[in-house]
């Protein structure tokens, strides 16, 4: 579609498209161009979208904040899925995982070799040295955020505790390759070195998506990849980092009988950490960790 320079900008922002998008999508066309693959317009947030983000964002964090100061050897998950609920509504927000797709509760809990999507239940109790993946995410306003963090409860093995830590070092790895007009394999490539380097494997069929107006959009983040392939990572843009790291294979498996519960597939350990990030015209801003 042609745009008029002096007509108001596609993103929303009541502004002239010349003082606004024109300079971007002439960037976009000349990577296009260039054989990259360029994000649609629809994934590019205008400053009324961002603002609303950083405000479901920072609920979020509140949130994770909230089960840090409690989380405990002897609490059920189920404890922490009432933390979340508790606290979301308290913000007036919602808690996204709740029935979505059919999902029961308001809150991941994935311990050991659970790799994501874990059910709180009143049954399982956190035990001293396990450890723990809680994966929080918001509605707020329409807009959604999501984020998870790593815990150890009591004395974990120095095993769990290295997976869990370096898990973290992938991590920023993945944020120091994020860049404006870079590439997701840049992010990829970047976690992968640092887990496989360290003996480990990264999970490849679950990865960070885009996260904006729905829960899930695009783009697909794999947490491998190669430098300067995969979709451009243009400013505007928001998505997860999120990467699983097995102690093992990769491989994971789905519980049958629950149909969510993604376990390693040699029941070895997985660590997560995940964080939401805007892609901005020098570099990132975090808006949930």
């Amino acid at each position: 579609m042609i745009y008029s320079k002096n007509g108001a900008c596609w993103c929303g922002s009541k502004k002239k498209y010349k003082h606004c998008h024109y300079e971007f999508d002439q960037k976009l066309i000349q990577m296009k161009m260039q054989g990259y693959e360029v994000p649609p317009k629809s994934i590019i947030r205008n400053q009324k979208d961002i603002q609303i983000l950083r405000e479901s964002a920072k609920i979020n964090t509140a949130v994770l904040d909230a089960v840090a100061k409690k989380i405990c050897e002897g609490m059920s998950t189920q404890e922490i899925d009432d933390i979340v609920t508790e606290v979301t509504h308290a913000h007036h927000a919602k808690c996204a995982p709740y029935r979505y797709e059919g999902y029961p509760k308001s809150v991941c809990t994935s311990i050991n070799e659970v790799v994501c999507h874990g059910i709180p239940d009143s049954k399982r109790i956190l035990k001293s040295g396990d450890i723990v993946n809680v994966d929080v995410s918001t509605i707020y306003k329409g807009y959604f955020s999501d984020a998870s963090r790593m815990f150890m409860i009591g004395e974990v093995s120095d095993n769990a505790r290295k997976l869990v830590e370096v898990t973290r070092q992938a991590l920023q790895a993945g944020l120091d390759a994020l860049k404006p007009w870079g590439t997701l394999g840049d992010i990829g490539h970047a976690i992968q070195q640092v887990a496989e380097s360290n003996g480990y494997n990264v999970v490849r069929v679950f990865g960070g998506h885009g996260v904006g107006k729905e829960f899930h959009e695009e783009p697909f983040v794999a947490h491998v990849g190669r430098p300067n392939t995969g979709m451009v990572t243009a400013p505007g843009m928001t998505f997860t980092i999120e990467p699983m790291i097995n102690e093992g294979t990769y491989d994971v498996e789905i519980d049958p009988e629950d149909g969510w519960t993604v376990t390693t597939k040699d029941k070895k350990l997985s660590a997560q950490w995940e964080v939401m990030v805007l892609v901005t015209e020098d570099g990132y801003e975090i808006l949930t960790q």
